[in-house]
């Protein structure tokens, strides 16, 4: 919403400079989003002299001037103006000023003759239409002041952005009512007197000529509508036109420019009709019902919905009710006859019609959100008014006002002491009264804690004590306002155990240098085949979306891994060949029909490409199975999960990896999840050729696994030994469970403090079907320093364990 500083002016008597206005509206709830000076651009429009006048030597009509702007500075200026004369002062633009239309001024040459700046003419500076010479100004100035400083030209213009319950303030007369309310003293407004003249009262009644009837009254509660003949169409004064170009509309017509200037002004949008084209001089305000089409003043056909509200005229529709008029009755040069449309639509059904139409107008966006019932009348006749005065009209005497639902005002019981304790006030009663008042509520004491207050039929928003409570304390200043904080004080809620893993999850993770990603829980419908999953493989129980985004994610996921796969697939498009990611999410089983899906919260990753960056200190290594093995064992060293084991897949229980690359990962009897390296016939089913190492874990089972505390000792004060045992196995017995074998018997002896394998070898000189195994053990005593004779008998038991558990022998010497 746009207005002007001048414009509100007319209404109420304000002495404040804009930046204190805009404070105060913005405050007021209000907001107001800039402040822009109407005529910024005559700064570079100055006061010029006129010293010397030459004819044009090239050109009969034009003559050479050399003006004064100032500062001892002379130009040169062609101009055609017959007005132009030596001494007179006029304004001049510089090189390099933007007049009204996007006119920029540059230095040239006309017919030959250099012409530095242009001498204007009040119309080219939008000052009033006096077009036929250049702007003589009377009396003495001081040459190259700006012309806006000179004449003492300033209006301020408001951009506010207003909140959909603040119909009211859609016009001027609104948003000065509230400048009013703030004023120092609060002021009224100065509504605008019309009057008609006797010569211009027709004799004969409206009724004679035009009738209305409303068949929707639920859609249509109030018509009014008003009459005039002779009437002359033509270009408008100046002043409507200006006023109409400061809040951004171009003038039209007089006729249409009147109705948008009412309609700015009061907020009552109006129509005009050409009455000679309304056939029988009948409106009817309908639903559209049978009719299909209708074409707009725009010229565009429109589809109708039969319950759209429709104008009509004794045969057809002339226009979209409160939204636009119809091509069929706009306003021509050739009208005579004009009917002026007054209504109060239903606001629903305006917003319908102009979202199923796509047509946004200044009017249906106050309709569709409640103007004021009793105005269409006022609204009205200052419309007629100004038409008798502009269009040389003659008004038909009377108006038609069809009001059959009429507006019931509301009044509303306010407890003073209520009031003060939702705002945290102290507010006297007389003191509400004196603030309600201020914007035009009706306020009656009806003993020392109560009011009642009647609502102004223009405020729609105010139905109830709290919004009563909401106009006191904007009126009065929301800063004003002291801040009080509860007496209690405010203590957070623990967050879920759940939520709490994830977060640590997350950290973990992003520690290893993953990336989270958030993948749709919808997927294609053959991600299952993709993944070569057998026929019976419970993931194949997919949950069908009845209406998918798109045949791309058509079925729930059962998997975490089609959704890694595919932003893998992402990141190797855009170039990133090293990707590193990980997500939590749920996956879906489908049960019974008609049965929720089961849903299961997973942690899945994906690691591909480089294990670091090339650079001049790091060769290129591909990333492999134990990279991933390894930040997983880190990952559950985090989280303080113990016993765990890694154990090779065997069988074809999880077909997407690639056999003699996959575990299953545990701890004691829980199974946690799977890791491993992605078959190649699956990569290639999802468009990749990159070695790819994924883990999937249930999230269930990783909170099952932590511990319920955690507890502390010293460091043992006296220094560790250590001793290493070599064994050969048949290459089938995995490391885990050799260490898992030694982690056993360690927990007999309190004596050894960590086991870990640090070497492995597999060829010549041993048998094929073996390999060697080297561990390290590392001995530490809490009450002495160890020597060898303390821990021999504890080494020696521990290889001989080895040797009879796995059928392992020793290395030769």
């Amino acid at each position: 919403m746009k207005v002007s500083l001048n414009w509100l002016k007319a209404y109420i008597s304000v002495d404040l400079p804009p930046s204190i206005i805009s404070e105060k509206l913005t405050m007021a709830g209000l907001e107001v989003e800039s402040v822009e000076e109407k005529y910024d651009y005559l700064k570079q429009v100055v006061v010029a002299k006129v010293l010397e006048v030459k004819p044009h030597p090239n050109a009969g009509k034009l003559s050479v001037c050399r003006v004064d702007v100032g500062s001892n500075q002379g130009l040169q200026i062609v101009c055609g103006a017959p007005n132009v004369r030596e001494g007179m002062f006029s304004p001049c633009a510089l090189e390099g000023a933007i007049l009204p239309g996007e006119l920029k001024i540059k230095a040239g040459k006309l017919r030959g003759e250099i012409s530095q700046g242009m001498l204007c003419s009040a119309a080219e500076l939008r000052l009033n239409s006096e077009s036929s010479g250049i702007m003589d100004l009377e009396g003495d100035y001081k040459t190259g002041t700006s012309l806006d400083e000179a004449l003492k030209l300033s209006d301020a213009v408001f951009e506010i952005s207003l909140t959909p319950n603040r119909p009211d303030c859609l016009s001027v007369i609104g948003i000065a009512r509230e400048i009013g309310a703030f004023a120092e003293p609060r002021q009224k407004i100065n509504f605008p007197l019309f009057s008609f003249p006797e010569n211009k009262v027709g004799k004969e009644s409206i009724h004679t000529h035009a009738k209305v009837e409303i068949m929707d009254t639920d859609l249509c509660p109030r018509y009014s509508a008003g009459l005039l003949f002779d009437v002359k169409i033509k270009p408008s004064p100046f002043w409507l036109k200006e006023r109409l170009e400061t809040v951004g509309l171009s003038s039209i017509n007089n006729v249409v420019d009147i109705t948008n200037f009412v309609m700015m002004e009061t907020g009552q949008p109006l129509h005009a009709f050409d009455f000679d084209r309304v056939a029988k001089g009948k409106i009817i305000v309908r639903r559209a019902g049978a009719d299909s089409e209708f074409t707009t003043l725009d010229s565009k056909t429109h589809a109708l919905q039969p319950d759209m509200l429709m104008i009509c005229d004794g045969e057809r529709p002339v226009a979209l009710a409160g939204v636009m008029g119809g091509e069929n009755s706009e306003i021509t040069e050739t009208t005579n006859r004009v009917l002026i449309e007054s209504a109060y639509f239903n606001p629903i059904s305006i917003r319908k019609t102009a979202k199923i139409t796509g047509i946004a107008t200044d009017a249906s966006h106050r309709f569709e959100r409640g103007v004021d019932p009793d105005g269409t009348l006022n609204a009205l006749k200052r419309a007629v008014s100004l038409m008798v005065e502009l269009c040389d009209a003659t008004m038909a005497e009377g108006y038609i006002d069809t009001y059959p639902e009429k507006y019931v005002p509301v009044n509303i019981d306010l407890s003073t002491k209520a009031l003060n304790s939702r705002l945290g006030t102290d507010f006297d009663i007389n003191s509400i009264k004196q603030i309600l008042e201020s914007v035009e509520f009706k306020v009656q004491k009806k003993n020392d804690q109560r009011l009642i207050v009647g609502v102004p039929s223009f405020r729609v928003d105010v139905t109830r004590p709290e919004d009563l409570s909401e106009e006191v304390a904007r009126l009065w200043g929301y800063d004003n306002i002291q801040t009080s904080y509860p007496l209690v004080p405010a203590e957070g809620r623990q967050l879920s155990p759940k939520v709490s893993l994830r977060k640590m999850i997350k950290r973990i993770l992003t520690g290893f240098s993953l990336s989270e990603a958030i993948n749709y829980n919808f997927i294609h419908e053959n991600s299952c085949d993709r993944l070569n999953l057998a026929e019976d493989d419970k993931k194949r129980n997919v949950e069908t979306i009845l209406n998918p985004i798109s045949d791309q994610m058509s079925v729930l996921r059962t998997s975490m891994l089609p959704g890694l796969l595919d932003t893998m697939k992402k990141n190797i498009s855009q170039q990133t060949t090293s990707v590193r990611i990980f997500e939590i999410g749920k996956i879906f089983h489908a049960t019974r029909k008609g049965d929720l899906p089961e849903e299961i919260e997973m942690v899945a990753g994906l690691l591909t490409g480089n294990r670091s960056e090339q650079t001049w200190y790091a060769k290129k290594s591909d990333m492999d199975f134990f990279d991933l093995k390894g930040v997983l064992e880190g990952f559950f060293e985090t989280l303080m999960i113990q016993k765990l084991v890694f154990e090779r897949i065997e069988d074809q229980s999880f077909p997407y990896y690639q056999k003699g690359y996959a575990a299953i990962v545990r701890s004691g009897n829980v199974l946690i999840g799977s890791l491993g390296k992605i078959d190649s016939r699956v990569l290639r089913n999802f468009g990749l050729k990159q070695d790819a190492f994924v883990f999937d874990f249930r999230f269930d089972a990783i909170q099952g696994l932590l511990p319920g505390a955690i507890t502390a000792r010293l460091l043992s004060k006296f220094p560790s030994i250590s001793r290493d045992i070599t064994i050969i196995v048949n290459r089938s017995v995995t490391v885990g469970r050799v260490l898992e074998q030694i982690e056993t018997f360690s927990g007999k002896d309190p004596l050894i403090e960590k086991v870990f394998l640090f070497d492995l070898f597999e060829g010549t000189p041993l048998s094929d079907g073996k390999k060697s195994l080297s561990f390290r053990i590392v001995y530490r005593s809490w009450e002495k320093t160890l020597k060898e004779k303390n821990i021999q008998k504890i080494h020696e038991a521990i290889s001989k364990m080895l040797l009879d558990e796995f059928d392992a022998y020793l290395p030769e010497l």
